[in-house]
């Protein structure tokens, strides 16, 4: 494998993000296969001090060790601005990144390489999320996309259009990490971005699916009457793919459940999982819904029962499905912990 394609390994991006040298020179090896030994040549430094840095017993304070280092390992571009977590302050979306969207769509022609690569490593990153803490590949996903919206004033036409969807994707997953770290107004600023963008791109699946996480961030908040609202834009948006019109459909299930309208409830859910099964095939989906598999699809529709009171219909649809879940830690504990209170309620 390149050195690049060594970087796409989440667990490697991310002791970069924190700048954990002891971490950093482990994952690389244990990407590459590589001993200590092996990794000698790379770095420039004989095995027992590689040995010392790995153990903590030496740390890496000189700028050109960092420096032999970063140049040895082939350490990709995206990720040599990478700046520290962000601070209380540095959350929100800053002002340069609409300016480089604003002037986008001019003429010229830009070389995508860099954004195809991107958009890889980001794939990884979603599917790693229960591996690796959304916190700790902030820096990394926000030097990712700085290196998205810097390609986008040379370029135009559908090259342009694919910049924007690559860009929405990133501020959707800046987003998610946000309101998971209970910054909800940041992860309303992201999320707007993200809209915007995809509208912009002429992405209806992706404008449709930052409505449902708006949707998503009213119901945790206790504004279900919104949250219905919102899913309903979702839903409504034209030219949806079945898979995103699923998840609206869930989505509005969802907030219409905890508004009392269970029978609305119920009938959008068959509705989301009659799309969801249009769409079995992870090409079928948008790249954010690679998840959406027909497992997925049935326990949300035992999560309706569950928010309708269908104790039973909950209970045999959460068992029924809960086994084809794995790799998702945290989803399953949600649906095991669903599915015990069920059961005791039937």
């Amino acid at each position: 494998m390149s050195s690049r394609g060594l970087w796409a390994d989440v667990a490697l991006r991310a002791a970069w993000a924190r700048q954990d040298w002891a971490a950093i020179l482990r994952e690389y090896r244990r990407a590459a296969g590589l001993s200590q030994r092996g990794l000698e040549s790379l770095v420039g430094m004989p095995q027992p001090h590689i040995s010392a840095i790995e153990s903590g017993r030496r740390q890496v304070t000189s700028a050109e060790v960092r420096a032999r280092i970063t140049e040895g390992l082939s350490v990709p571009p995206e990720l040599t601005m990478v700046a520290a977590r962000p601070d209380l302050d540095d959350w929100a979306p800053p002002t340069e990144l609409r300016d480089r969207i604003a002037h986008g769509h001019a003429t010229g022609r830009t070389d995508l390489r860099t954004a195809d690569w991107i958009g890889e490593v980001l794939a990884r990153h979603r599917r790693a999320e229960d591996e690796v803490g959304g916190l700790d590949l902030w820096p990394v996903v926000r030097s990712q996309l700085d290196a998205v919206t810097r390609l986008l004033p040379g370029t135009t036409g559908p090259a342009a259009d694919r910049l924007l969807l690559l860009a929405a994707e990133h501020a959707h997953w800046l987003s998610w990490v946000a309101a998971q770290q209970n910054r909800p107004g940041v992860a309303l600023a992201w999320i707007d971005l993200a809209h915007g963008w995809a509208v912009d791109g002429g992405h209806t699946d992706m404008a449709s699916w930052v409505h449902r996480i708006r949707s998503y961030y009213s119901l945790r908040h206790g504004d279900p009457v919104r949250a219905l609202r919102t899913a309903e834009a979702a839903r409504l948006t034209i030219g949806l793919s079945p898979a995103a019109a699923s998840t609206a459909s869930h989505q509005a299930a969802a907030a219409a459940a905890a508004v009392g309208e269970r029978d609305r409830a119920r009938r959008l859910a068959d509705e989301a999982l009659a799309l969801a099964l249009q769409a079995v095939e992870e090409e079928d989906r948008p790249g954010w819904l690679y998840w959406l598999t027909p497992a997925r699809a049935m326990l949300q529709l035992a999560d309706t029962a569950y928010s309708c009171r269908d104790w039973q219909a909950a209970a045999d649809g959460i068992r029924a499905a809960l086994p084809e879940l794995v790799g998702y830690p945290r989803d399953h504990a949600y649906y095991q912990a669903r599915l015990e209170d069920a059961a005791r309620r039937v």
